[in-house]
């Protein structure tokens, strides 16, 4: 049906399968094997919404008890996992590192803060191989790796009411600790952007004067160990790929 590809380089193919015996097969191997959403827990979670309102309302069955959804093999085709980097915009690095000086215990600071002075994107290594919790702040020219959080700050930030493993999180800690405590940052479009690139994410922060938090991605066996615990990854914490293209199937509820 389609043979295309997308700016970012993705080659997309996409054909039909009518045949019924075909169909069935898939059916019959799907029927015993569970799949782990990696991406569009809030597409999942309004497909469940609108079945939920259509039945409510005394429908019955319909197109929506029915969703449009990508299923990949992953023992053939790994999950790329990224991460996803945050921008702050209007607030610069000097006084990200401000902000960190000012909590911790006598006044150590929330994080260890240090100047990195490798070039890019060898500090992208710097920053894989930091042992716990840690983050890279740029968009002043410069590199800073935070590490060793202050115990106490994360005790008193991060819930208790998820599996460690979730609390150990980067993207946990990102949030609950600084984003919310040390740096009182509003979650919201117009404090906090969302990146899958690094270098996309460095030109926003310089673009608007501001910090860019870079990440590491985490694995998808970390993913598929707390979805076996029913735990959710904390909110833009992975990028996973390839994606298909937006747009690239649709499905109309009206000719279902």
């Amino acid at each position: 049906l389609l043979d295309s590809r997308t700016p970012d380089g993705t080659e997309h193919r996409l054909w039909a399968i009518t045949d019924p015996d075909t169909l069935a097969g898939i059916r019959t191997d799907l029927a015993t094997r569970r799949a782990l959403i990696a991406d569009g827990h809030h597409r999942w979670a309004g497909y469940r919404r609108l079945r939920e309102m259509a039945r409510a309302a005394g429908r019955g069955p319909g197109a929506w008890d029915r969703g449009l959804v990508l299923l990949v093999d992953t023992a053939r085709y790994p999950l790329q996992v990224g991460a996803i980097h945050r921008v702050l915009p209007g607030l610069a690095v000097d006084r990200v590192l401000e902000g960190l000086l000012a909590h911790g215990p006598a006044g150590s600071g929330a994080f260890l803060a240090r100047r990195v002075e490798d070039p890019w994107p060898s500090v992208l290594w710097t920053l894989e191989r930091a042992e716990g919790p840690a983050y890279l702040l740029t968009g002043n020219g410069s590199f800073h790796l935070l590490t060793d959080p202050d115990p106490e700050l994360l005790d008193a930030a991060v819930p208790f009411d998820r599996p460690a493993t979730w609390r150990n999180l980067d993207a946990t800690i990102l949030h609950a600790a600084l984003l919310d405590r040390v740096w009182n940052v509003p979650d919201d479009p117009a404090h906090i952007t969302y990146h899958h690139d690094a270098v996309a994410a460095i030109r926003e922060a310089q673009r608007t004067d501001g910090t860019a938090v870079l990440l590491r991605p985490v694995s998808e066996a970390l993913v598929r160990d707390l979805a076996e615990q029913g735990v959710r990854m904390p909110r833009k914490s992975t990028s996973f790929g390839p994606k298909p293209a937006t747009g690239l199937v649709l499905r109309s509820l009206a000719l279902d």
